[in-house]
């Protein structure tokens, strides 16, 4: 395992819909790397060509140096969390969990021995003995994690599994999977549509849309240089500002702004998270933009300011009494501004 898992050249269509193209990828062994894109943009037919339950058109599926493309599902090193957690209804949680070493013939003191550490590492000891429908949406996620952990896969597969709990649990439970993913040192890969999710749980993350893998990098590097306009707009909120190059910087709507290196376009675009824009006492000497509030947007522990001119969005969690029509100094900066490729 000490390449993980490598995709090469996965294509797939579904009739005339290509629903993968040319995917390259490497998921690192013991890492979290999350498969992040709107609905329909070919990330779950990859992990379900990952799992063995669908087969490329063309490619190859490599794990641990080892071609697995053709393999079936039951024979690979991988096992399958889904997003409806599937748990038997008609078996109690200790058989649910255990349901997999039984297929494979385990002795019964293994097998005991096995699930009661995945029912200690989760959390769940004490639920041996209910059935499924007894267990809360949190619940049921960890006994789907045991059920899948307890066969020690070399990979785990997640298919948005946290997209049925509420908020708070969502939130907690994706700090407690991190955890379980560095404690057990095992490759997770999960497929989620929801950018705060991997954001927090992701060592890495492949973003996607219309088939393709559109930038691969950590998270810091995903959210904060995002390659694309579809890239900054989808992991969070982004300030987009046209503008033609000229010199080591561009001419826009709100004045010059200076860049850390020359965009390769002509005309083109450069973004920036509201979160990065400074609020300044007088006019920064680089990049420095003089606004009229809008409109502010209350969001509890922060606000969201609208300046004109531009409609720029800033965040700022600074206890002012700013008020529609007042002027204030913004700052821009250089190292804040990712080039977008167009």
């Amino acid at each position: 395992m000490k390449n993980g898992l490598i995709l090469e050249d996965i294509n797939k269509k579904f009739g005339e819909t290509e629903a993968l193209k040319h995917i390259w990828l490497q998921a690192k062994a013991g890492k979290f790397l999350t498969l992040l894109g709107p609905s329909g943009c070919g990330k779950t037919t990859l992990l379900r060509i990952i799992a063995g339950l669908e087969l490329p058109d063309t490619g190859k599926v490599i794990l641990g140096n080892q071609d697995i493309t053709a393999l079936p599902a039951e024979k690979r090193e991988i096992n399958t969390v889904f997003q409806n957690y599937a748990l038997f209804p008609h078996l109690n949680i200790y058989e649910n969990i255990a349901f997999g070493l039984k297929a494979r013939k385990f002795p019964k003191a293994i097998i005991k021995k096995k699930v009661e550490k995945k029912l200690e590492i989760l959390g769940i000891q004490g639920l041996e003995n209910r059935m499924p429908h007894q267990l809360s949406g949190g619940q049921k996620q960890r006994v789907a994690l045991a059920r899948a952990l307890v066969n020690e896969p070399e990979v785990l597969l997640l298919d948005e599994p946290m997209s049925a709990l509420d908020a708070k649990l969502r939130a907690k439970v994706q700090i407690e999977l991190r955890r379980l993913q560095q404690k057990l040192e095992k490759t997770f890969i999960l497929v989620t549509h929801d950018q705060d999710e991997a954001l927090v749980v992701s060592d890495y993350i492949a973003v996607m849309n219309q088939g393709e893998i559109i930038q691969t990098g950590t998270a810091l590097e995903v959210y904060d240089n995002p390659k694309t306009q579809f890239i900054a707009e989808f992991l969070g909120a982004a300030n987009l500002i046209k503008g033609k190059a000229s010199g080591q910087g561009i001419e826009t709507e709100i004045g010059f702004l200076k860049l850390e290196k020359t965009p390769e376009w002509a005309i083109g675009t450069v973004a920036i998270r509201p979160e990065w824009i400074k609020i300044r006492e007088k006019m920064p000497k680089i990049n420095g933009i003089k606004g009229k509030v809008a409109e502010i947007i209350y969001r509890g522990s922060e606000f969201d300011i609208i300046l004109q001119p531009g409609s720029l969005r800033v965040k700022t969690s600074e206890y002012r009494n700013f008020k529609q029509g007042d002027a204030i100094f913004i700052e821009l900066a250089p190292e804040e501004l990712a080039i977008l490729d167009e």
